[in-house]
């Protein structure tokens, strides 16, 4: 490894999902796809996502064929730009998204080392069947983690995830190879079961990432104690990263000076109930997140740099309000919107 993985992600980063760029005709467009990572880097990002929800599952498909070409190019313009713009983190973490059953997640995780990730967010979507036990999922990690670092991923039942128990997430918190786990139930007291499972192991080398896009600040802020000891979440990885994220790195610096000085003051309320709103408007909650990745893609879209909103899936798009929805979050918490930063280099990073 050329830096210290586990160090570096134990420090806490801010790790955004990239969302796939097309163009008006669903073609992928390598353009805007280069474009998307270079901001990423010269954001402040500490690594990125890649063949995640946000980077569209359906790029695995035989008859689309993206998986193998867009981890290609994200790493390697996330290796070669900062050669030249070095305003970036000193590491840079890559992050592949491992989908499906054993032998198409060790296939997944064996191209991804070979294109030079770090680790792999492994998604258990695939296992829902009814004899699909928590001891079998337990045995398809391990061997997934035999092959490449392992990041966990509670995903919500909302968009594909299943329920686990605390035992699974204690157990799961043994695996050798397990580096990190993203906690994304969008369920407080599932998130719960994951923080305890990880203090109750006393692994204080896998670092513990916030996906719950509805509460990324509590999370952050929060410390949790459980069995006599005290850790926070130390990063976010996050779809709502993918936007805004320059400024979400500001904020991130200062979640981290704040619970430094462990004292917080009211205005995290308040900005967490804001980044929640913000969040709300992008996700397209109001109509059970089917607008969510268009949503994604028209703050891009509208910062040039993404050409288009369209995905894969013909009947992915905006849903009625969301577009009046994303203006009025922008307007009202200038603080979130990394617009300035956007305008002054996306020429550069398109070029």
């Amino acid at each position: 490894m050329p830096f210290d993985l586990r160090s570096h992600l134990r420090a806490g980063q801010v790790i955004p999902a990239l969302p796939l760029a097309l163009t008006r005709q669903r073609h992928w467009d390598e353009r805007h796809q280069r474009a998307l990572v270079r901001y990423y880097v010269e954001a402040g990002a500490g690594g990125l996502a890649v063949g995640v929800h946000s980077t569209q599952f359906a790029i695995r498909e035989p008859k689309i064929g993206l998986y193998q070409p867009v981890l290609a190019l994200a790493a390697e313009t996330a290796r070669t730009w900062p050669t030249a713009h070095p305003a970036r983190p000193r590491d840079f973490v890559l992050i592949a998204g491992l989908c499906g059953r054993t032998p198409q997640a060790l296939a997944e995780a064996r191209l991804a080392r070979d294109l030079g990730y770090h680790a792999g967010l492994l998604s258990l979507g695939a296992w829902t069947a009814p004899a699909d036990t928590e001891a079998r999922i337990l045995a398809h990690c391990r061997a997934v983690a035999r092959e490449l670092p392992l990041v966990g991923f509670y995903l919500q039942p909302a968009v594909g995830g299943r329920t686990f128990t605390y035992r699974f997430w204690r157990a799961f918190a043994e695996i050798p190879g397990l580096v990190a786990i993203k906690i994304a139930p969008f369920n407080r007291y599932r998130t719960l079961d994951v923080v305890r499972a990880v203090l109750a192991s006393g692994r204080d080398d896998v670092a513990l990432y916030t996906g719950n896009d509805d509460n990324i600040l509590a999370d952050l802020l929060t410390p949790f104690t459980f069995a006599g000891r005290t850790r926070h979440i130390d990063g976010g990885l996050l779809g709502q990263w993918g936007v805004w994220t320059h400024a979400a790195v500001r904020l991130f610096a200062e979640v981290k000076r704040a619970r430094a000085r462990s004292r917080l003051d009211a205005s995290w309320l308040d900005r967490n109930a804001a980044l929640t709103d913000a969040n709300a408007a992008l996700f397209d909650s109001a109509h059970n997140f089917a607008g969510c990745l268009p949503g994604i893609h028209e703050v891009l879209r509208r910062q040039g740099l993404l050409a288009s909103t369209a995905c894969l899936d013909p009947h992915e798009r905006l849903s009625p309000g969301q577009a009046a929805e994303l203006t009025r979050v922008a307007a009202a918490y200038p603080w979130l919107v990394d617009d300035d930063f956007v305008a002054v280099n996306v020429h550069r990073w398109l070029a």
